[in-house]
């Protein structure tokens, strides 16, 4: 396999998979996995072709372990975030694109927390979620601590953030934390099954919805409706606002540009 950090290939025409490449350490975030990961998102982004993206850890059993503890005793812990993306380039970065982890293995610690900041995720039966930081002394400070409790019942949050316990794959399904749980192996698989039916659909509307989904959560309702407004009235502009009607009508498939 290629000894860079980060990999990216793509899949079809609009679908990209990007991968964590540090299989002897567990796909641990280092400086230069932080950096790549930086790299890759912005070039994610910014290439108008991509609808979807595909996060995957490379096969080691783990989707991520988190921060090299090595570099975290050297004194050098800050080496692992960047001004733009915070934690391994990405949890804090702004993304307009649908992001979906794909644990093939466990995420752990700050590996947890860069599937947190993903929309959506896909993980094997075997694989779980956990912030076990308390345990080495350290906190999940790169976006767990507010994240997890948004996305699961506040009693099991709270367990997990202050035990360090692992959530597994078949309970989060069963809390909503998980998408889908798929048999060993089959993660990355399905995570792409899923990037190729979200990049089927009209580009900006995509976009649009969930820009304004991402909100939910951290906006009261007069926020929300105003932003739904603002996106309808963008998306009422576009080319894909009409197409989508008219191949309705004419009864054949959208053909969908984005603009």
């Amino acid at each position: 396999m290629d000894e860079a950090p980060v990999l990216t290939e793509r899949v079809g025409d609009h679908v990209a998979v990007v991968t964590l490449n540090r299989p002897r350490a567990r796909n641990a975030v280092d400086p230069a996995l932080a950096r790549g990961l930086a790299s890759a998102l912005a070039r994610m982004e910014a290439d108008a072709a991509i609808r979807a993206v595909v996060l995957a850890g490379a096969p080691c059993g783990v989707f991520c372990a988190g921060a090299d503890l090595k570099v975290v005793a050297a004194g050098r812990a800050d080496d692992l975030w960047t001004p733009e993306g915070g934690f391994a380039g990405f949890v804090h970065a702004r993304r307009a694109k649908p992001w979906i982890a794909a644990l093939d293995g466990p995420a752990l610690a700050g590996g947890c927390e860069i599937a947190l900041a993903c929309d959506l995720i896909v993980a094997a039966e075997g694989s779980g979620l956990g912030l076990p930081e308390v345990r080495r002394g350290l906190i999940a400070a790169a976006g767990g601590l507010y994240r997890l409790p948004r996305a699961l019942p506040r009693a099991v949050a709270l367990e997990m953030i202050l035990t360090g316990a692992t959530l597994d794959a078949p309970r989060a399904h069963a809390l909503g934390l998980v998408s889908r749980v798929v048999p060993e192996g089959r993660a990355r698989e399905e995570a792409v099954a899923l990037a190729l039916a979200i990049a089927a659909n009209a580009p900006l509307a995509v976009r649009e919805s969930l820009a304004v989904a991402r909100l939910a959560s951290d906006a009261d309702e007069a926020v929300l409706r105003a932003a739904s407004a603002a996106a309808r009235a963008r998306i009422q502009q576009s080319e894909d606002y009409r197409e989508g009607p008219r191949a309705f009508v004419e009864k054949r498939p959208p053909r969908w540009t984005g603009r």
